[in-house]
Formats: structure tokens, C-alpha cells, sequence
């Protein structure tokens, strides 16, 4: 799959095989997170790999909409490390490149995957860190759950010319 068609065809899967991920998939997906860009190339990105039925239940139980993570047979938590940041309000932007990188990666590895907001909603934040025993200054954006797709979506046309402008807003 080339990477227009892997981006344009990207959705969001949130039902998933029992099967797991294979071990290369998973480098794979942290090698293309990691290739993102970053602010003055800071790099803050942190991942936690979670494929441990007990561990991914749990992450379940810190969001109203983690149900997917109790079938899913793999989870990346993406996180920053905020505690000598160079560009201290960028490292937000720098996790969600990683987040899509991932998620454009999975998609082109034949695998699904779902993007679930953690940041900056405390009540979402703070059970996870405890979940994962996350140190002080490690914050998580985002899970993703991943896994082998148990249902098929068709590529969603989102473009609208109305939302361009070319040179000045008017």
C-alpha cells in the first residue's frame, strides 16, 4: 500500500480478532510513530506497549469510551516526557504526529486501529498514570487500540473546498 492510499483510506476500527499483533508489526508501528516530526527535533514521546489481557481491562476502565481495548490484543499508550522539554508547549503537537504516523502505519500493515483521546482530561489522565504507574512528568495524549480488524469500513471522502482558502482568509 502506497502512503496516499494508506492515509486516504485510514478509519477509525474499533472491533478486533483475537489474534495478536506480531512482535515485527508492533517495531514496525513504533518505528513509524518515532519518525515523526518533532519541535527543535525534542523528540518528548514515550510509549507504553500493552498486550497483557489484565493491564488492557484496566486501561479500559479509565475512559467512558475504552470498551474496544477489552478485545483489542494490543494497545499503544502514547506519552510525553514533559520534564526537560526544549519547546515545553509543543510536546502536545510532537505526540500527535506520532499518534498519526502509527495509526497510518497500522492501516498500511493490514491491521485496524482507534485513536483514543486522554489529554489534557484529568479524570482520563490520572486513572491511566495509575494504571500504568507512569512517574511524575510522564503524560499520556492518547491509547491507541490495535489489533487484526473484525470489521471493514469504507474510506471516508472528508474533503471540502469550502474550508480552503488560498493566501488571505477573505
Amino acid at each position: 500500500m502506497d502512503a496516499i492510499q494508506a492515509i486516504m483510506s485510514r478509519r477509525s476500527i474499533r472491533k478486533y480478532t483475537a489474534e495478536p499483533v506480531a512482535p515485527a508489526h508492533i517495531e514496525t508501528i513504533l518505528r513509524a510513530a518515532m519518525a515523526a516530526p518533532s519541535a527543535g527535533n525534542q523528540e518528548s514521546w514515550r510509549f507504553v506497549v500493552l498486550t497483557e489481557r489484565e493491564r488492557l481491562n484496566a486501561a479500559a476502565t479509565t475512559t467512558p469510551y475504552g470498551v474496544m481495548l477489552r478485545e483489542a490484543p494490543l494497545a499503544l499508550v502514547v506519552c510525553a516526557d514533559t520534564r526537560e522539554l526544549k519547546h515545553d508547549a509543543m510536546w502536545q503537537q510532537d505526540c500527535s504526529a506520532a499518534v498519526e504516523n502509527a495509526l497510518v502505519a497500522v492501516n498500511a500493515l493490514g491491521l485496524g486501529a482507534v485513536w483514543l483521546g486522554f489529554w489534557p482530561k484529568m479524570e482520563r489522565v490520572t486513572p491511566l498514570k495509575e494504571v500504568l504507574g507512569l512517574p511524575e512528568g510522564i503524560e499520556p495524549l492518547a491509547v491507541l487500540a490495535i489489533g487484526h480488524p473484525a470489521e471493514t469500513k469504507p474510506p471516508a471522502e472528508r474533503y471540502d473546498a469550502a474550508k480552503v482558502r488560498y493566501e488571505r482568509w477573505s
